[in-house]
């Protein structure tokens, strides 16, 4: 990638860093209490997610090599998997952030087609695995609490359950048929984004076309990448449960780890519904609040929780812009 195009991703990050930080109501010296309370466990917290993005890099590498001799470094997918969910992180959707990014990081190695359809392969991986993740969670809660929960939770419940089928149905769907050419035919349909993205259906049909190829052929001939890729993705999801817990641990020590699963689920179930909003401040916050409500905690215990992973994001999204422009290959 052009230096220049790093510079302006790097600009983009650090633009809604500076926004985020200027309209927040965070208090500076309660944080800084808040991260001294919570003394080696925040340590442990920010180095959690070397391991959780190593196995995201690894789920990412499968689809690209396929069971091919790799062209691309495990370092480099590493890189570009924690720069590209920094800028996910910071901007609305991650439409001018991480998929971007990590396409035109990728093109040199492996050609546009490839690059493309490998990052558009793993950005379905990633929010497929987080449906199975909340149906797995579902089934959990239907174990541990299913014979004490209110009407109010069951029918809860169930339209969590509905909306999960519905989300599988979707990618098991966009897997079979392709997805690149209906999500540029419905970009197509925004005002704004009509006329430039019809021109790039015309000129880029048989590309695009390639692309969607590609994305089928993964569920339909290569179902041991397609099943190794998920595992290491909803693997990965468990993983970033211990982070509830380490959290959780400064306060009390009666939460189990299979209640931080539930309460990461609900937490992330909801934070997803605002997927509008950069780095779903204020919904991260509200989300833990009622998952430990939920489960007869304090709502305190979810705020602070809710504080210590906003710190962890802001950590991770500041390595994540200065690898953007450090480690690259200039072969």
């Amino acid at each position: 990638m052009k230096a220049v195009y790093r510079n302006i991703f790097l600009g983009i990050g650090l633009a809604a860093i500076v926004l985020m930080l200027c309209t927040s109501d965070i208090s500076y010296p309660d944080l800084w209490m808040n991260i001294q309370k919570a003394g080696y466990w925040f340590p442990a917290v920010l180095g959690l997610w070397i391991l959780i993005y190593w196995l995201n890099a690894w789920s990412w590498s499968v689809i690209i090599n396929d069971g091919t001799v790799s062209k691309v470094p495990f370092r480099c997918i590493y890189k570009y998997t924690i720069s590209g969910y920094a800028l996910n992180y910071v901007t609305p959707v991650g439409l001018l952030g991480g998929e971007p990014y990590r396409i035109m990081e990728l093109t040199p190695y492996v050609g546009a087609s490839k690059a493309t359809s490998s990052v558009i392969l793993y950005a379905m991986m990633h929010i497929f695995s987080h449906f199975c993740f909340w149906s797995f969670s579902i089934l959990l809660y239907l174990l541990m609490y299913g014979q004490t929960m209110s009407s109010a939770m069951l029918s809860f419940i169930v339209v969590c359950a509905m909306f999960c089928a519905l989300g599988i149905f979707f990618f098991l769907k966009g897997y079979k048929n392709g997805l690149a050419m209906k999500t540029l035919r419905l970009l197509a349909r925004i005002p704004f984004l009509k006329r430039k993205i019809g021109r790039l259906i015309t000129d880029k049909a048989a590309s695009i076309e390639k692309v969607d190829a590609q994305i089928a052929a993964l569920h339909a001939q290569r179902k041991s990448t397609f099943y190794k890729s998920l595992s290491l993705e909803f693997f990965a999801r468990l993983i970033g449960c211990l982070e509830v817990q380490f959290i959780l641990l400064i306060l009390t020590d009666h939460v189990s780890f299979w209640d931080c699963v539930l309460i990461q689920a609900f937490t992330s179930l909801f934070s997803n519904l605002f997927f509008f909003v950069p780095m779903s401040m204020g919904a991260r916050e509200g989300g833990f609040a009622l998952a430990v409500g939920g489960l007869a905690l304090s709502g305190a215990y979810g705020v602070y929780t809710g504080l210590i992973t906003r710190v962890r994001e802001l950590f991770w999204i500041a390595v994540g812009l200065i690898l953007i422009k450090f480690g690259n290959n200039h072969k």
